[in-house]
């Protein structure tokens, strides 16, 4: 278990990985730091919600980020970021993650002024966390990533 409502197998699956018979175990020192966002960020939100919600993405280790077209620089890879979905109540988590949670980036991932499709979490204890909050858009056809 990475935490009280996370599976290692939820926080690891990858149907991509899978397909293309890629390893996509973490290190220790990368599981530590998915025991911190899980436990800092998702936890106190699923404790908050009182449903399920779903793990779009965890750990993708460095050569699954680059076969799905992540950013090189994703915190996905260090354990750090998780992508989250609760169907229609999003904003809402979005919303009271940003008014009650220690946070590196939260992004509000596409979607539409009333609902975002998902909720990228990320939090660190490598260096200070930034609290920073964006928005991800798509323009010409690439992502791009605003201040919310």
């Amino acid at each position: 278990m990475i935490s009280k409502h996370i599976s290692y197998k939820e926080a690891t699956l990858s149907p991509t990985a899978t397909r293309l018979g890629i390893d996509n175990v973490p290190n220790p020192d990368v599981k530590y730091r998915m025991l911190l966002v899980a436990n800092k960020c998702f936890e106190p939100l699923r404790e908050f919600y009182g449903k399920p919600i779903r793990i779009n993405s965890f750990y993708r280790s460095p050569e699954l980020n680059k076969a799905i077209g992540g950013s090189s620089s994703s915190q996905h890879c260090s354990g750090e970021a998780m992508d989250i979905d609760a169907d229609k109540d999003n904003k809402k988590l979005f919303e009271w993650s940003l008014k009650n949670l220690d946070f590196d980036q939260i992004i509000y991932e596409f979607g539409d002024e009333n609902e975002p499709a998902w909720i990228h979490i990320s939090y660190t204890e490598r260096r200070p966390n930034r609290n920073q909050v964006l928005r991800a858009i798509k323009e010409n056809g690439k992502t791009k990533y605003i201040n919310y």
